[in-house]
């Protein structure tokens, strides 16, 4: 019993020293062979899933594949293919093991994804063009897509470019990505930047060099004798983002960013900015929005380009501040713009980071307790916005600010995955205060680390869809 103890310090020691995921994966898979998770994700019958209706649907689709009887694995297709299939997404199935989950759901996500490739290869004559595209178009109409959301968080941000490089690296960044606040700086990076520029941009070395830059910048410019001027940020983000609107990004990358952006004047609403609904704006000025910290920053007149290819104000009267106020993490709209149905959070608003992080936060009762009580507060505050609306009429300023609270604590801070920064309490002189070198370092490995133990649950959670994808992307 020592001696396994001690192999299991080992492991669990080389797990956080790891530099790389290819380290941490050795060493969590040598600790959940310690522990008997190995065994567990090789023996299918648990109450946490179906198996069964699974273990059925599998061995239909390789007896069709193995026979050559492309029109049964057509209609075994068509007959639903689905990232809950049987309850296989439950986070739960992936609470147990350090690395993965049960080797059925594995191979049977697997199977799929053959099954598609081969379909997908086999010639015309045998199953018609049509009948494939009908096929693919359908499926991944149903299945939906996979989006990251990055939340705001001031410098905690630097915890999202752990997760990209991690995802990155892995083949894992979804195509659909939202930012708000130091989330929207993220995630308009990445969809401004080809992959080519992206892998050099989050090499190890290359972040180096930019946060030793990053922390210098931001000494001179909190300089307490040097006064903060809009237009010295400004410049910051022009160092960081090309000049692009969202449609030129999206032609250049592919990648469907979205920036959230919060109305500095009460009556007006929340805006999500992309190539859809705000082609011709400027992801350098959505940015700009996004990370007006109300009391910090003055509130941003968006730009976006003419027919002329001039710049100009977009929707002049109307000024924009903080994304993350109104719409940290804009589910409802990703799921109606891009047919998003699984979400990947990288979390670090610090509203919300001692909620999560509480160790009742982390236990499944815990967290019922939490989803109970949030939407409690939720009914309460839509019983009682009316009400305060009426005499906040009397006193705008006070309105607006009761209007920022209302949106703030109505939202959603989660989602199917979530990538969490292991802080109870975050000071808040600090959020806003000089990073130094190694402080924006840490927190870059600590994106890294916390991301390591979701790659798995991301990998099999996405590769149906990524699959579609791929399949959709050759036929187009």
């Amino acid at each position: 019993m020592i001696f396994t103890n001690t192999k299991f310090k080992r492991a669990a020691k080389e797990m956080s020293a790891a530099a790389n995921y290819r380290s941490w994966k050795k060493a969590a898979l040598s600790h959940d062979e310690l522990s008997g998770m190995n065994r567990w994700k090789k023996v299918e019958h648990t109450r946490l899933y179906d198996y069964a209706s699974i273990r059925t649907r599998l061995n239909r689709l390789r007896k069709y594949k193995k026979n050559g009887s492309y029109h049964d694995l057509v209609f075994t297709l068509n007959e639903g293919i689905h990232g809950n299939m049987g309850g296989m997404g439950a986070s739960s199935l992936y609470d147990r093991a350090k690395v993965g989950t049960k080797k059925l759901i594995v191979d049977y996500v697997n199977e799929i994804c053959i099954a598609l490739k081969l379909i997908d290869s086999v010639d015309d004559s045998i199953i018609s063009r049509e009948e494939k595209d009908d096929l693919f178009f359908r499926a991944s109409h149903c299945f939906g897509c996979s989006a990251l959301m990055l939340s705001g968080g001031a410098v905690l941000g630097n915890f999202h470019v752990g997760v990209i490089k991690t995802l990155l690296a892995e083949g894992l960044l979804p195509s659909v990505i939202s930012g708000s606040s130091a989330g929207a700086i993220i995630a308009a990076m990445i969809g401004t930047n080809t992959d080519k520029e992206l892998h050099k941009k989050f090499d190890s070395q290359h972040l180096i060099m930019t946060a030793r830059q990053e922390a210098g910048w931001v000494k001179r410019l909190l300089n307490p004798h040097q006064k903060i001027l809009i237009e010295d940020v400004q410049k910051f983000v022009e160092r960081l983002i090309p000049d692009l609107t969202f449609l030129e990004a999206y032609e250049l990358t592919g990648r469907k960013i979205n920036i959230s952006v919060a109305p500095a004047e009460f009556h007006q609403t929340s805006r999500l900015l992309n190539a859809t609904t705000s082609p011709n704006v400027y992801v350098r000025s959505a940015v700009m929005a996004s990370s007006a910290v109300p009391g910090i920053f003055p509130p941003v007149t968006l730009m976006a380009q003419n027919a002329h290819g001039e710049k100009q104000e977009y929707l002049p009267e109307r000024k924009w501040v903080d994304g993350s106020v109104s719409d940290d993490l804009p589910a409802k709209r990703l799921a109606r713009l891009y047919g998003v149905n699984h979400f990947i959070v990288s979390q670090t608003n610090p509203v919300v980071l001692p909620f999560l992080n509480s160790p009742l936060g982390k236990l499944p009762a815990g967290r019922w307790i939490s989803s109970l009580a949030t939407s409690t507060l939720r009914e309460s505050l839509k019983a009682t916005k009316g009400i305060t609306k009426l005499h906040a009429q009397r006193w705008p300023r006070a309105g607006l600010l009761l209007n920022m609270y209302y949106s703030v604590a109505a939202q959603t801070y989660v989602g199917d995955i979530n990538i969490i920064p292991d802080y109870s309490f975050v000071n808040p002189r600090k959020l806003l205060a000089i990073a130094s070198e190694e402080e924006i370092m840490a927190l870059i490995e600590a994106g890294e680390h916390a991301t390591w133990p979701k790659v798995e649950m991301i990998r099999v959670s996405t590769q149906i869809g990524r699959t579609l994808n791929e399949i959709l992307g050759k036929r187009r």
